[in-house]
């Protein structure tokens, strides 16, 4: 009578199996958050070429990652004034954002980093059109 052929399952499938399963739904959830941004193709604002000259970037709109530095001023027609801090891992710049009164919703603390989606209007002022926290 003939052997027959065994049909063991081998041992180091039982922790590649886990491992990869692991490795699928972490690259899964990195590009499925990377391609859900809204703003990932909206511009990046030059805070040089702000700083210089905001008037001719008038009518523009980009995107600002920053830390919220202070609230400057608040008012009940135009909304909240912030300095935002925007630079990573050194001391940035600090631009002011304007937070239009329909936005009163979220709650912007000091020390909280957010991402903004800003218009710049006249007078080269940068008012806030959306934003998420970060």
């Amino acid at each position: 009578m003939p052997r027959r052929a065994s049909s063991k399952l081998h041992p180091g499938w039982f922790v590649a199996i886990p491992l990869l399963v692991a490795a699928a739904i972490a690259i899964c959830y990195y590009f499925g958050s990377k391609v859900s941004d809204p703003l990932r193709t909206t511009q990046s604002l030059d805070v040089l070429t702000y700083l210089e000259n905001a008037n001719s970037l008038r009518g523009n709109t980009y995107r600002i990652s920053g830390t919220v530095w202070n609230s400057l001023g608040w008012s009940p027609t135009a909304g909240r004034l912030f300095a935002v801090e925007v630079g990573v891992g050194k001391p940035g710049d600090l631009l002011p954002l304007l937070v239009p009164a329909a936005l009163n919703h979220v709650n912007l603390q000091k020390g909280q980093r957010f991402v903004f989606e800003v218009e710049i209007i006249e007078g080269g002022i940068l008012r806030v059109k959306s934003l998420r926290k970060e």
